[in-house]
């Protein structure tokens, strides 16, 4: 096994990830960046982003993202390819092996390893994503402007979606599994309050329908009666929550019951000395790619304060 020390290691490569490289490198930290097995992270499936400022006419998502890595790279970070397989947090410096076979030995790490949407797991959700089927409608609602949309899921996220999308949308089906919402009560009312949505209660995807090039339909099941129905609708959008990818931390770090880090409020600080979480993993409430390059400059700063402070603190032991 190989062996490599670092000042600034981050793991992931998403806005975040790649916006804390630009303010270590330009802070002259020599950040190392591990890109994790998606590469550019979620925006890579996004055909085009146009609400990150500074793209007057939008940007395909994957070209942003090789943007940002030339930025980065710009200023000295070094990017390899790898997925970190295991952490040990136990104690300072950290060490964290990549691909079971390299171990880098960090003095602080910024975890920016992100989230992934959940799907239903049909074979025509991967068919027709970002062809009408999408996980985020504050993200794609815009282009669904005066269409018909379908919206799956039954907690608070559904419903933000579904009211969301309706002030787009000439019709929003939102499709519940069971005959009651998750949803707070008060978004539960602002859905059933607002005139183009409907609640299909009781039912089930069975299939995306579409023409090769974009979804046309989806068809249903109603899980009491077993009665199919064809709703004819232009786009498809999934809100049954994401997860974050924060498992291999997980015996060290503090994170909410469904796996999101638990960052010091205002700060991208965790529990563990050294160690910060940026984008995504730590943000279950905003996830758009502007917020995420926000923490990742917070994270970039935190871990250069600490590592300051760090170097006093041993300067102190040796004098």
């Amino acid at each position: 096994m190989t062996n490599e020390t670092v000042k600034v290691l981050i793991i992931g490569s998403g806005p975040a990830g790649y916006t804390a490289a630009i303010y270590a490198a330009r802070a002259g930290l020599k950040p190392v960046l591990y890109t994790g097995g998606q590469p550019g992270g979620q925006l890579t499936t996004t055909n085009d982003v146009e609400n990150f400022p500074g793209y007057p006419d939008g940007i395909n998502g994957s070209q942003m993202m090789i943007d940002l890595q030339k930025q980065a790279e710009r200023f000295g970070t070094r990017i390899n390819y790898g997925l970190v397989t295991s952490v040990d947090f136990s104690g300072w410096p950290h060490k964290v092996v990549v691909d079971e076979k390299t171990t880098v030995v960090a003095e602080s790490v910024i975890i920016a390893t992100g989230a992934t949407a959940k799907y239903l797991g049909l074979p025509t959700e991967e068919q027709y994503y970002n062809k009408g089927v999408s996980a985020c409608a504050v993200c794609d609602g815009y282009f669904y402007r005066g269409k018909e949309v379908a919206v799956v899921g039954a907690g608070d996220s559904a419903a933000e979606e579904s009211t969301y999308l309706a002030n787009l949308c000439t019709k929003v089906h939102l499709i519940v599994r069971r005959d009651e919402m998750r949803a707070s009560k008060i978004m539960q009312q602002r859905v059933k309050n607002t005139p183009n949505i409907e609640i299909h209660w009781n039912t089930e995807t069975e299939e995306i329908l579409g023409n090769g090039n974009e979804v046309t339909g989806v068809r249903v099941v109603n899980n009491k009666t077993g009665e199919k129905k064809h709703i004819p609708l232009q786009g498809f959008f999934l809100a049954i929550g994401h997860k974050p990818n924060t498992e291999i931390f997980k015996p060290y770090i503090d994170m909410d019951e469904t796996g999101y880090i638990n960052v010091k409020p205002g700060t991208s600080k965790t529990n563990v000395e050294g160690v910060f979480a940026v984008g995504d993993a730590a943000d279950k409430v905003y996830r758009q790619a502007v917020t995420a390059a926000g923490t990742g400059c917070m994270g970039a700063l935190d871990a250069e304060k600490f590592l300051v402070a760090k170097e006093m603190e041993m300067g102190m032991v040796h004098s």
